[in-house]
């Protein structure tokens, strides 16, 4: 799990947690033994945050996927961090539409709600206790299907358009773990011990931190660096093997 810090058109890794799955259970439904970490997600997602603001990285904005959404983190993240967040919302979640309807109890799901696309709305989250704004948000895949996506966020003063706008800079989340496995050689670890995976791994967000460094040096992408610094490698090799003069042999035919 990764703490990614994003500001004027560069993002940097500025927390991590290797998750230890060291516990072990029976699934409900499939009866096999499976793996999973003694410590939750939200714990984890809680702790790298705090160190964020230990550190005095300085930041306006948490945004994360839906597996962290819950009300619990909204809460953590507006008071105690003292921050603000754009969230995700899975379409099952139970929203009020007024103080009165919170105090009563009165909740209905998002997807039940008539919204129009790209306008915000002043909603009551269950479990939340203060004010958030909902958007919605309908696109269209690939195989021309639609979709749809809740937006809250806790700053009431944005508009719709800010609010998927900063939302939108998640897709940073994405690129970094692309370009770890392809272009930092995450993936190539022949490591098996916790200690060395771990030493492989933060051996690798080094490396895409240089490769961040110099793409906002040299306006090139990662994969453009790292074939570069490939090349330049092959070339420097090759040269290094003609100054050896090998020998070269003449072939002769063979005679039965």
């Amino acid at each position: 799990m990764t703490a990614l810090y994003h500001s004027q058109n560069v993002s940097l890794p500025v927390g991590f947690q290797i998750i230890a799955k060291t516990e072990t259970y029976v699934d409900d439904e499939t009866k096999t033994q499976k793996r999973r970490s003694p410590i939750s997600k939200n714990t984890y997602y809680q702790r790298l945050l705090r160190a964020c603001v230990k550190n005095q990285i300085a930041f306006r904005t948490v945004i994360n996927d839906v597996w962290y959404a819950s009300a619990e983190n909204m809460v953590f993240v507006k008071h105690t961090l003292k921050k603000h967040f754009v969230m995700p919302l899975k379409s099952n979640r139970k929203v009020a539409l007024s103080p009165t309807e919170k105090r009563r109890g009165i909740y209905r799901s998002v997807d039940t709600l008539v919204l129009k696309e790209n306008t915000v709305r002043e909603i009551f989250l269950e479990g939340v206790d203060f004010p958030l704004l909902l958007v919605k948000q309908v696109f269209v895949n690939e195989d021309q299907s639609t979709g749809t996506l809740y937006l809250v966020a806790s700053d009431t003063t944005l508009t719709a358009e800010r609010m998927t706008t900063v939302y939108r800079t998640r897709w940073h989340v994405e690129e970094y773990h692309k370009s770890l496995k392809q272009n930092a050689s995450l993936e190539k670890s022949p490591t098996r011990t916790v200690a060395t995976q771990t030493t492989h791994f933060f051996a690798a967000l080094c490396a895409y931190v240089k490769l961040e460094m110099l793409k906002r040096s040299t306006a090139r992408s990662h994969s453009a660096l790292k074939l570069s610094i490939y090349m330049h490698a092959l070339m420097t090799a090759f040269e290094e093997l003609r100054a050896l003069k090998p020998i070269h042999f003449i072939p002769k035919p063979l005679y039965a």
